[in-house]
């Protein structure tokens, strides 16, 4: 379920606030297969099970920029802006692959607003995803999410 904000004041108040986690996500090969067709990344230890098993990781594993790119599937299940007029993605501030994420493995984001600023008429914030491996110690990605939102002039009055 994810944390919900009404307004710009709201938002602003947020830095510090654990967001949670959301739904687990099986990572199957055909996933990546998708991926590397998208990408034009076909190394073997993506794509080629056979192959991958007396590889490095003992089997395929998962682009570290599709584990990065499922952050856009993760983010709106831990952070919800209600009254937003608009939301823009304004890039990262950090992005780590501590840990390979095989495939067959299950994954989810755990989320926390790190930094929370007003720019003109936005709200910008800062959101830490990781991307944690079920069973794992170490998460498979760590990134800092950049968004700016504006709000409907109801709920724009930042404090």
């Amino acid at each position: 379920m994810s944390k919900r904000f009404s307004s710009a004041a709201e938002l602003l108040a947020a830095a510090g606030t654990d967001l949670g986690t959301t739904d687990w996500l099986e990572i199957t090969q055909e996933r990546v297969n998708l991926f590397a067709d998208a990408t034009g990344d076909h190394q073997w230890i993506h794509v080629d099970p056979e192959r991958a098993k007396d590889g490095p990781f003992g089997g395929c594993v998962a682009h570290g920029y599709l584990t990065l790119s499922l952050v856009n599937l993760f983010l709106p299940q831990l952070i919800h802006i209600d009254n937003m007029k608009m939301g823009v993605n304004v890039g990262t501030d950090r992005v780590r692959f501590p840990a390979p994420v095989k495939v067959g493995a299950r994954i989810r984001g755990r989320g926390e607003v790190l930094k929370v600023e007003a720019v003109g008429e936005a709200v910008q914030s800062t959101v830490r995803v990781s991307i944690e491996i079920e069973g794992s110690e170490r998460p498979g990605c760590v990134i800092d999410t950049i968004s700016r939102y504006t709000f409907h002039p109801t709920a724009a009055a930042v404090s």
